[in-house]
């Protein structure tokens, strides 16, 4: 738990430089002022405030030498926090990497076959399968497009192709339009049940701590609060949209050979697959125990990537290949400095809480409020053609109202992230994945949109059902 210091100083200004003060500076100290007043209140445990976070270094500096005896040596000026920033985007492009090295191993494809494989004697079976296999692979790679692009669209065409079921063509709804769309579906619950499963949530995390936010032990607390809710959609979902939008095809018996003689093809696990498991493992099991053996998540997805470059499972011609992450670190720097300043111009505090007044002016209590406000953050996606840049322009501002109308906080950040997964499947340009599957030419745009506001009102009322009874079980309110 952090202290906040506020250091208020009677010294008189300081007289205009003359042209000999140059002669004079060098032999100049400054002394600790006897009239400062320090300040120290403890902040609720729910809470981090970042100190000084809007101080210019040297005043912050100044701030710590007046509190300290004349004896002691000043405190060193803390660390910009442009450079924190940048530092805890590290896991974020790491994962990218991460996921590469999955495609590149063959290692995801490896793992979606055989869940096809046991699985994959009927349709409905063959769709849980993909989901089950993608939530498995999730938090060790951290990209729902990759994901999307690089493991399963290519599975779910090359079993609809064998089933006779073609995109851009009336046969798609033979098998493909119902496997793409329970997959894309699905996804988005993946995605919201670990940390580590999409890039977005790290940034959601970074910017709640921005607003003063901080969640302890991020990676178990976000599975534990997730968990239920999030399993339960997992499991109903792949069978609600079997009967909202049934394939004409039922059975695919020969799924499971397909995907046995795709195993066979594919000969035993590779050397690099296995360097990839148990750096994954260890790069996992660093995130979720790291706070207690004082590892951060840095260092771990530095250890990773480190392990995997060594090894020779990746290069570093992979690694510059893979623009998406190139193209992340510089937007998410943006968004997130962007968010830290209008944080600290006052904005956002402004913006929640003209928000505040007018729902207190309707006599909402905050369970009312914090139902209209993650309904408004969640189809306001509608307007925006990315996961990432939703969450940069807005997920501040929102999170700023929760607090302002009496959510709690911890509540209001982790639900404002679990959404931010959701919404990914809302429209074809709502996400990079809808864009993936919806390119595969298996569904019609008007199904796109329906089945996309069908599938949100389903996840809404699950996870509202559900994590209302999980998170007051809890404790998080």
């Amino acid at each position: 738990m952090e202290r906040l210091h506020l250091a208020v100083s009677h010294r008189p200004a300081l007289p205009l430089p003359t042209p000999h003060d140059h002669l004079r500076r060098r032999h100049l100290q400054l002394q600790p002022s006897t009239n400062s007043l320090s300040l120290c209140r403890p902040i609720s445990p729910r809470f981090s405030l970042a100190p000084c976070r809007h101080l210019h270094p040297l005043l912050a500096s100044a701030s710590a030498t007046q509190a300290s005896s004349p004896n002691t040596e000043p405190a060193p000026a803390p660390a910009p926090a442009a450079a924190s920033a940048g530092a805890k985007l590290l896991p974020l492009i790491a994962s990218f990497f991460f996921a590469r090295g999955f495609v590149k191993t063959g290692l995801g494809d490896r793992v979606a076959t055989y869940f096809v494989k046991w699985l994959g004697g009927s349709t409905l079976g063959l769709s849980y399968g993909l989901t089950i296999s993608e939530a498995c692979i999730a938090p060790a790679m951290p990209s729902t497009t990759a994901r999307a692009g690089g493991v399963f669209l290519p599975i779910v065409k090359s079993l609809s192709l064998s089933a006779g079921s073609k995109p851009n063509d009336p046969s798609a709804k033979k098998l493909g339009a119902y496997l793409v769309q329970s997959q894309l579906q699905a996804s988005g619950n993946s995605s919201a049940l670990f940390l580590t499963a999409a890039a977005q949530n790290l940034l959601c995390l970074k910017l709640a701590e921005e607003a003063g936010v901080k969640i302890a032990s991020p990676w178990i607390s976000w599975f534990k609060v997730a968990s239920l809710p999030a399993i339960i959609s997992l499991l109903a979902t792949p069978y609600l949209l079997y009967k909202i939008f049934p394939p004409e095809i039922k059975d695919t018996p020969e799924a499971p050979a397909l995907a046995a003689q795709k195993l066979k093809k594919m000969g035993p696990v590779t050397k690099n697959e296995w360097v990839m498991v148990a750096t994954m493992i260890l790069a996992v099991s660093l995130w979720i125990f790291g706070d207690a053996i004082g590892v951060s998540s840095v260092v771990a997805a530095m250890i990773g990537l480190s392990i995997l470059l060594l090894l020779g499972v990746m290069n570093w011609d992979d690694c510059l290949n893979e623009k998406s992450a190139w193209d992340t670190l510089a937007w998410f720097a943006i968004l997130v400095g962007m968010a830290g300043q209008l944080t600290d111009l006052g904005i956002v505090s402004w913006m929640s809480n003209c928000v505040a007044k007018v729902l207190q002016s309707f006599s909402l209590s905050w369970p009312a409020a914090f139902g209209v406000l993650q309904a408004s953050y969640f189809f306001i996606h509608y307007l925006f053609a990315s996961q990432t840049a939703h969450v940069g322009a807005l997920y501040s501002a929102f999170l700023a109202m929760h607090l302002a109308a009496g959510v709690p906080a911890i509540l209001s950040a982790l639900a404002l992230t679990y959404n931010s997964n959701l919404f990914g499947a809302l429209t074809h340009y709502s996400s990079g994945q809808s864009a993936v599957y919806y390119g595969a030419g298996y569904v019609d745009l008007p199904d796109v949109f329906k089945l996309g506001f069908t599938a949100a009102a389903i996840n809404a009322l699950i996870w509202g059902v559900v994590g209302t009874f999980w998170w007051k079980f809890l404790g998080l309110y």
